[in-house]
């Protein structure tokens, strides 16, 4: 993964970032200008990588890269079975790619409406998990932001091809060790207080906003929810909750990459008003697994800042120093401090839907 190049996903193209000698952080590369890229896998060492846009009345595409961006080939679209017609729930209908991982040799794509599809060809074909979409708990989930659920985090675990855990809004975590076939929730510990108190710690209504793992020590997830900020020490097993100061309300995580004490996010006032808090933009940092918190904000504006920083709109490079952030009102700033000052790209992008390293 390179750390000179960024990838952006808007609501009107993907753009390639480089950083270049004498002139910082510039916009070098655009694809699918106009149509909106909901997510993407950067580049692998290959050059190989993929992107899914929302085209609306058109449905949703994915185009696939061999060259890192130069040129783009439209591959397979997940597809969801026939409905049966005795299913309950939301249509059996797929409304759009939310997230997309590179495991192993495996491609996932987490969706709405709650169906997460496996590619072992690189696009050209997916087939949906049945044993998690025919689990019978998918009956309880529900959407949050949007009117269905939808699998937004997917995370493998080194060393254990077999393994994978996803997060659902609103369906809590779950996580598969022997390929898929069996199915656990690992949500131990998170309570959800928009539910009735005597069901605030059902671990089938959680909804955790984004998951992020520490991929050297991968037994330590950071979770952002929608009620606050967990930690897990024993891979999801059970859940620690962590204060942070001011407001521990958000979307967005990033673990890093090698110290498992350290994470950041991006705070938010919560449900009625999502707006950075008293209109000032920061960034939470812990590193010492959430005793702690730093507000990070220099660099970034801190009067009439209306930005917000969706679920995969944070990300952080393998050297666990360079973050890149991008908002819903389509600012970006690029870290090379490990978020100590923050600078913002020349650009007036549209609005951010991710960012990746590549």
């Amino acid at each position: 993964m390179s750390q000179n190049h960024c990838w952006v996903a808007t609501r009107k193209g993907l753009f390639e970032l480089a950083h270049q000698a004498g002139k910082g952080w510039q916009v070098v590369g655009s694809s699918f200008l106009g149509e909106p890229v909901s997510a993407l896998v950067a580049p692998n060492a290959q050059g190989v990588m993929l992107a899914a846009l929302n085209l609306g009345h058109f449905g949703v595409k994915v185009h696939a890269s061999q060259d890192r961006g130069a040129t783009w080939q439209e591959v397979a679209t997940p597809n969801y079975p026939a409905q049966p017609a005795h299913a309950e729930g939301p249509p059996w209908k797929l409304v759009q790619i939310w997230v997309m991982e590179r495991v192993g040799t495996s491609l996932w794509a987490g969706t709405l409406p709650g169906g997460l599809f496996r590619s072992t060809d690189e696009g050209k074909s997916w087939a949906l998990v049945e044993s998690l979409w025919n689990h019978p708990a998918r009956g309880r989930w529900f959407g949050g932001g949007y009117d269905v659920p939808g699998i937004h985090s997917i995370s493998g675990y080194p060393g254990k091809p077999d393994e994978l855990l996803v997060g659902v809004s609103c369906g809590g975590v779950w996580r598969t060790t022997d390929g898929t076939a069996q199915w656990a929730s690992r949500c131990a510990g998170m309570r959800a207080t928009y539910m009735p108190p005597e069901q605030a710690e059902d671990e089938g209504v959680q909804d955790p906003h984004a998951i992020a793992r520490c991929a050297a020590v991968p037994d330590v997830l950071w979770c952002q929810h929608h009620n606050g900020i967990w930690r897990s020490a024993n891979n999801g097993q059970t859940w620690q909750e962590i204060e942070a100061p001011g407001s521990s309300f958000g979307f967005a995580v990033a673990a890093h990459p090698s110290d498992p004490n350290t994470a950041w996010f991006v705070p938010a006032q919560a449900d009625q008003r999502r707006i950075p808090l008293d209109a000032a933009l920061m960034v939470h940092r812990t590193r010492d697994a959430g005793q702690t918190f730093e507000s990070l904000r220099v660099g970034l504006p801190q009067h009439n800042a209306f930005d917000l920083v969706y679920r995969h709109g944070l990300d952080v490079a393998p050297d666990g120093r360079q973050l890149a952030m991008g908002s819903t009102t389509g600012n970006l700033w690029i870290s090379d401090d490990a978020g100590d000052h923050w600078g913002r790209v020349d650009a007036n992008f549209p609005m951010i839907h991710a960012v990746r390293w590549g």
